[in-house]
């Protein structure tokens, strides 16, 4: 056991955050932490790790040593090269400060061995020398080159670097101090990583001879790295055995298996306290109904499954117009003398859905601003005549930040539309405060919702994404990918999110060193890898009524047969149990399912 937690909770004014959580982390344990943004995952992070206490609860370490590389870095000064010092030789660099501090005091202090003290200081510095020369180096910049900075040089100032930037160097830096820690915790690492970065990272924990706990909102990358999710939701942590993929399945039948127990009990309490209440009205003054009563209160209280909210976005399609979309051959951009994109060859049809991937500053925003004419190319461009253009930025440049969520929308729906806008902004769980108040004051995953919902506002044909699931948390993202999947226009999609990848388009593009090459397929196809798109789960059996065919399947049920259905397949399955076609049968076996996003 590295790290313990028992009855761990803590409170932020009347918001109770954590619940009385008790956990515990063994040595190689592969642990991912889930949950809505909001939920605590940080809070949780920062008390195991001693940054916050907690309110109530006991906290046992015995790892000698934890690398925690948390959300937000408060770096400001210094350079690249700076920053990295800290990670020289960790143990040498803290009795270096201790040597510094003693022969400050030497004034309070006069008894020290001066002599001593500056001779152990001297020979430190350098054993520490010459490490770096021939070991460190390599070091930084292998962590460097993983996260994508190694165009940087040291002398690079940290307030001059945007703020990705920023957090991939101090990803880069704690990696390197992580190599002699037994807990490795990790906060975000994927954010402002691109794919190859990312796979990058995946391979180096992979191989991480200590234990690993991660919060993502890369699936992908959870799937590849955990074997264990914590699930932390209204304060309470739940764990899974498994990967995410593995979580998902296990979470939806649970709660399905809970609702169908809540609903049962509630029938049966209903059930008792009606015949009590006919035996008291029969029987004023006998007690019969008592008994009945009693049964229902030894009857164990099982609680509905909590109602989580969910992110709905319907985006709608403007009337089509010809076969070709969009065309591009040879086309040349150039920013500040330097050429960005060059010679990209370009075709799309009617409802086709391409995503770009590639490089951090390799071109992919380049690439959409010049498709939309907001930069000036070189080559030959066309873009339909008849295209209705839906345009959503990475930064959300495009939003007003003096402006409310409400009065954004407006601008574009019309003074009258107030109902209307609100109703929108609700579905994507903006409202109270969150609409009222300037967007520059709404959080990363706030504003991205904001965007998305002036994307939901108007018809449009052709849809221009970079980045739309940036700073949103697993289940709002799982709700624009199914709406993009629905969505039936076209579409150029920028992301380093492979699920989206996958499960959005019908072609993908690597933009490279200025060149763009396509793909007819997924990514996972074009990488030659298999997508985890499916997965094992315990379906109900149901017994066929009524003859009919399962069209996904091609297969024909007559009556007497039995049809496994999985909690997650339900909705689709439905239309048969309000036809009387099939009746539950009671029992269970296991099934593979496939993802539906």
């Amino acid at each position: 056991m590295l790290l313990k937690a028992k009855g761990i909770s803590k409170s932020f004014g009347p918001k109770e955050v954590l619940r009385s959580v008790d956990l515990e982390i063994d040595e190689d344990d592969r642990i991912a932490l889930v949950g809505p943004n909001g939920a605590g995952k940080s809070t949780l992070l920062k008390i195991l790790t001693g940054v916050m206490r907690p309110d109530t609860g006991e906290l046992t370490v015995r790892a000698q040593r934890i690398e925690y590389l948390p959300q937000f870095h408060e770096y400001e000064n210094g350079t690249v090269e700076e920053i990295f010092e800290d990670a020289y030789e960790p143990a040498t660099q803290a009795r270096l400060r201790e040597l510094e501090a003693l022969m400050t005091s030497i004034v309070e202090r006069p008894n020290l061995d001066l002599d001593g003290i500056a001779n152990e200081y001297a020979r430190l510095q350098e054993e520490l020398a010459a490490r770096r020369n021939y070991q460190v180096d390599e070091k930084k910049r292998t962590a460097l080159e993983r996260v994508g900075m190694s165009d940087r040089s040291g002398d690079d100032r940290i307030a001059e670097l945007s703020g990705g930037e920023t957090t991939r160097v101090m990803l880069a830096r704690g990696l390197m101090e992580a190599e002699t820690a037994e807990l490795l915790i990790l906060d975000e690492p994927t954010s402002h990583l691109d794919i190859e970065s990312v796979e990058s990272l995946e391979d180096y924990l992979l191989g991480f001879k200590g234990a690993v706990l991660v919060v993502s909102h890369d699936r992908y990358f959870l799937d590849r790295v955990a074997k264990e999710v914590w699930d932390l939701e209204n304060g309470i942590v739940n764990r899974y055995s498994g990967n995410y993929t593995a979580f998902v399945a296990k979470k939806e039948l649970e709660v399905a298996k809970q609702r169908i127990a809540y609903h049962k009990n509630k029938v049966e309490r209903d059930r008792l306290l009606k015949i009590a209440e006919e035996q008291h009205l029969r029987s004023r003054y006998a007690s019969t109904h008592k008994t009945r009563l009693k049964m229902m209160n030894r009857l164990e209280d099982i609680q509905a499954p909590p109602e989580r909210k969910e992110v709905k976005i319907r985006l709608q399609e403007a009337a089509k117009s010809g076969k070709n979309f969009l065309w591009a051959k040879g086309l040349i951009v150039k920013r500040t003398g330097r050429t960005v994109l060059d010679g990209i060859d370009l075709e799309l049809m009617v409802g086709d859905k391409l995503g770009v991937f590639g490089p951090n500053g390799s071109g992919k925003t380049t690439l959409l601003k010049a498709l939309i004419k907001e930069l000036g190319h070189e080559g030959e461009l066309w873009v339909s005549p008849a295209s209705k253009i839906g345009y959503f930025e990475q930064d959300h440049d495009g939003l007003d930040n003096r402006l409310t969520a409400e009065q954004q929308l407006l601008q574009t729906m019309g003074e009258d539309e107030q109902k209307k806008a609100r109703a929108m902004l609700a579905r994507l769980l903006l409202t109270d405060e969150q609409v009222i108040i300037p967007i520059s004051k709404l959080s990363g995953g706030e504003r991205a919702k904001v965007a998305l919902a002036l994307l939901t506002s108007e018809k449009r044909n052709l849809l221009l994404l970079d980045e739309p699931t940036n700073y949103l948390d697993l289940e709002s993202r799982e709700a624009v990918e199914s709406a993009l999947v629905e969505y039936a226009g076209t579409m150029i999609l920028v992301t380093h999110d492979r699920y989206l990848l996958d499960s959005v388009c019908n072609m993908v593009a690597e933009l490279r060193e200025g060149k763009l090459r396509v793909f007819n397929g997924t990514y996972s196809e074009m990488k030659g890898a298999v997508a985890p798109s499916e997965f094992i789960a315990e379906a109900n059996l149901y017994r066929v009524l009524s003859g009919f065919t399962d069209w996904t399947t091609k297969k024909k049920y007559k009556p007497g047969d039995k049809v496994a259905i999985a909690p997650m397949e339900m909705e689709k399955y439905q239309w048969l149990l309000d036809a009387g076609k099939i009746k539950r049968a009671g029992g269970t076996e296991l099934k593979k399912v496939k993802r539906t996003f």
